[in-house]
């Protein structure tokens, strides 16, 4: 039997693959080797292949078949920590350069999209909605903050408002980003790999890395091959396990989950989300959602910290879905998946050079990651280059071991995380 070439999935069914790549055999020598073809390693690649290196992609699945092919394909400023834990780790200057340089990471996939023509279902527009009355002085609270110190003005919508385009009751109102925005994730990713593969990029796909060897000419060694190159570029986030143990330490892999109805109709679907955008609510266990260009409702949340998919997860999904849409009580799921994304400590994303500063990386996304990743191989790609002025600011960034180690940290975590759950619930 032919094995699926992705986890199944809506965006699985609803993309065409690419032309399947060779496995890496034998021994290669290049400028830059990437581990991961995923948004960071595709993006690198990219920005290498521009400036006239030579590049290969190793690649333990498919293109994009990770977190950059099953993600939530929400595009939005920022990174996961928020603004306010930046200002607390680098200070206000350095924590207004990454705000910026955020808003690029939004801006570079758009001039991705029209430069190689990847179709991949842009929909403009974000809404973060409150539930409580507490969300609603924390949103206006942020308004302010993002408009006063980082002059990126957002809208809020009241309740009214809000519900002229979001036909839920659950909320009380919005605030809305037009720039921000949703996409087809593994569509982007695949035409993130066409894009280098037309560049000159060589793709092995079926290619884990199984080892580093770190020094003046890197080595990245699979089971049956070898790649030397006079830099590495680590860019696998949650699913790189034992290559780089210090970085494994600081990262932990959560389970993220979203499901997909079937196709609701234009009006119907419409009659859910006027404008099309997407939207996220500010719980600690959030939930989001947007519309496909099919006209499914794609609704997201679940996430499990104890590498276990939840007990029930099709029922809680489905009630959750219907307590933001009454109306959807005759609808059900499709499709259900899931998938690991990487956070970091405290939220922060962790970026640097590993040795003598010829290994570079970037992990801890943190749920945050579909801009952000294609800035970091942007950045990490200029410090290869030799300009690692925006590589140096990230690397100011102290990140720490999760505690309790491999045997403890996943069920202390687990702890914190029902305590933040318990918090929603109750106020």
């Amino acid at each position: 039997m032919t094995q699926a070439p992705y986890p199944p999935s809506w965006y699985a069914a609803s993309a065409e693959p690419l032309p399947a790549q060779p496995a890496l055999e034998g021994d290669l020598d290049i400028d830059v080797a990437i581990l991961g073809a995923g948004y960071v390693g595709l993006s690198a690649a990219i920005e290498l292949a521009e400036a006239g290196y030579s590049v290969a992609v190793l690649e333990a699945e498919r293109i994009g078949w990770g977190a950059s092919g099953r993600n939530g394909g929400q595009v939005i400023f920022g990174f996961g920590c928020g603004e306010s834990k930046l200002v607390s780790l680098l200070g206000r200057d350095d924590a207004r350069r990454l705000f910026d340089w955020s808003v690029e990471g939004v801006d570079l996939i758009h001039a991705r999209r029209e430069r190689f023509g990847i179709d991949c279902d842009w929909r403009a527009g974000h809404a973060h909605v409150a539930i409580k009355p507490r969300h609603v002085r924390e949103l206006a609270a942020w308004r302010d903050e993002l408009a006063q110190d980082y002059a990126y003005p957002l809208e809020w919508w009241d309740g009214e408002r809000l519900r002229a385009q979001l036909h839920s009751p659950r909320y009380l109102g919005g605030l809305i980003d037009p720039r921000s925005g949703h996409l087809h994730p593994l569509k982007y990713a695949l035409g993130l790999g066409n894009a280098a593969l037309s560049l000159g990029v060589r793709i092995f796909e079926h290619s884990p890395v199984l080892s580093l060897t770190e020094g003046e000419r890197p080595e990245l060694h699979t089971a049956r091959g070898r790649v030397r190159c006079r830099a590495a570029i680590l860019a696998g986030n949650a699913l790189v396990k034992g290559v780089a143990p210090a970085l494994d330490r600081r990262i932990m892999p959560v389970g993220t989950y979203i499901a997909a109805t079937p196709p609701l109709g234009e009006e119907r679907a419409r009659a859910l989300i006027g404008n099309d955008m997407a939207v996220a609510d500010t719980n600690w266990a959030l939930d989001y959602f947007r519309l496909s260009a099919d006209h499914r409702l794609l609704f997201g949340g679940r996430a499990s910290y104890s590498n276990l998919e939840p007990p029930n997860l099709r029922w809680v999904m489905t009630r959750r879905m219907r307590k933001v849409f009454p109306q959807l009580a005759d609808v059900g799921f499709e499709y259900l998946w899931g998938g690991a994304i990487d956070i970091s400590l405290n939220r922060a994303p962790d970026w640097g050079r590993l040795g003598r500063g010829n290994v570079y990386y970037a992990q801890g996304f943190s749920g945050h990651g579909v801009a952000a990743s294609g800035l970091a191989g942007r950045v990490i790609a200029e410090a290869v280059r030799g300009t690692a002025e925006r590589l140096d600011v990230f690397e100011k960034i102290r990140h720490r071991d999760f505690p309790g180690g491999r045997a403890l940290r996943t069920p202390l975590l687990v702890a914190a995380m029902t305590w933040y759950k318990l918090r929603d619930a109750l106020w």
